[in-house]
């Protein structure tokens, strides 16, 4: 690798709500705001590859939206289903033509990754897999959205976090829908 390429950087970046949820108590994400002033699809050109837990990619990693959506949202949709996918499964092996899939070794399969020439990687989720990057070392920045929102029950964000991170605030954007966007590295790290 040449000195002047930066090693990809795997990016969590996820809708929170103020009392740090992710869903709600039934997986609700109805309080989630997009809108096109918060920039969403410049961060999808930002990354080429979204790695997703198996739980979240059944969900959402081939999601196809009904018909009565924005052209901001098929635009989205268009673009996350143009990206490399990569899933995370104890249980499911059958690497296809739509994602692949890791069952073991995460931290030498994500470090291989990092390594590849591209653009950056979204850790996409869900919980468990973002509790094991973040265990592991392996998320580089966080950029979370908090939604001015308050849902008292759900999945928390951080569950099971084994060591203390000291994070550097980089950068906020604060939009007119409430949304508070919050960039952070971990600290000493650029």
């Amino acid at each position: 690798m040449s000195s002047n390429v930066r090693p990809r950087k795997i990016i969590l970046d996820l809708a929170v709500t103020l009392d740090g949820f992710i869903e709600g108590r039934n997986g609700e994400v109805d309080w989630c705001i997009m809108d096109s002033e918060m920039g969403f699809i410049d961060f999808l050109g930002q990354i080429d590859t979204i790695l997703y837990g198996r739980k979240s990619y059944d969900l959402w990693g081939q999601f196809v939206p009904g018909v009565e959506i924005t052209d901001t949202e098929k635009e989205m949709w268009d673009i996350v289903h143009g990206k490399e996918k990569y899933v995370f499964s104890r249980t499911q092996q059958d690497t296809n033509d739509k994602a692949i899939f890791i069952n073991g070794n995460i931290l030498e399969e994500v470090n291989k990754l990092k390594s590849k020439p591209g653009k950056d990687i979204w850790l996409y989720g869900g919980a468990s897999l973002i509790t094991t990057f973040i265990n592991l070392g392996l998320v580089d920045e966080f950029r979370l959205s908090v939604h001015p929102v308050v849902l008292g029950e759900g999945k928390p964000l951080f569950l099971d976090i084994k060591n203390r991170l000291d994070l550097k605030l980089v950068h906020t954007r604060t939009f007119s829908s409430g949304v508070v966007q919050l960039i952070y590295h971990l600290n000493g790290d650029l």
